[in-house]
């Protein structure tokens, strides 16, 4: 799971963030991703008719920790290298969260075509 790997890195790179930023910005990061994690739990094991909603509600909190992410690298709590890698985390998590979502949409116009 992409979130999850970007996560991983994510807590190694905030320990090094200075204090002033990583109990405010960092914090606020890892808030988000803590967030997406427990939403795309949530997601996989919801009934099926609930499942486009939540993973609209996954991307919105995908885009917010993307932005969180580039307002870090744009304040210089990042390194240019560092917001690179958890951003292709990002960038393929967005792609599968994409990818489910239009598979899901698929299936439910086959099942309302007669």
């Amino acid at each position: 799971m992409r979130i999850k790997e970007g996560y991983l890195l994510w807590i190694n790179i905030s320990a090094h963030i200075s204090k002033n930023l990583r109990f405010t910005l960092g914090q606020r990061v890892e808030n988000h991703f803590l967030d997406l994690l427990e939403l795309i739990y949530q997601t996989y094991f919801s009934q099926k008719n609930n499942k486009l909603d939540k993973i609209d509600e996954c991307i919105k909190t995908l885009d917010s920790l993307k932005f969180s992410i580039t307002i870090s690298w744009e304040a210089k709590a990042i390194s240019h290298k560092q917001y690179e890698e958890v951003g292709l985390k990002l960038n393929e998590a967005g792609r599968m969260l994409g990818g489910w979502k239009n598979n899901l949409a698929n299936i439910k116009k086959k099942n309302h075509n007669p």
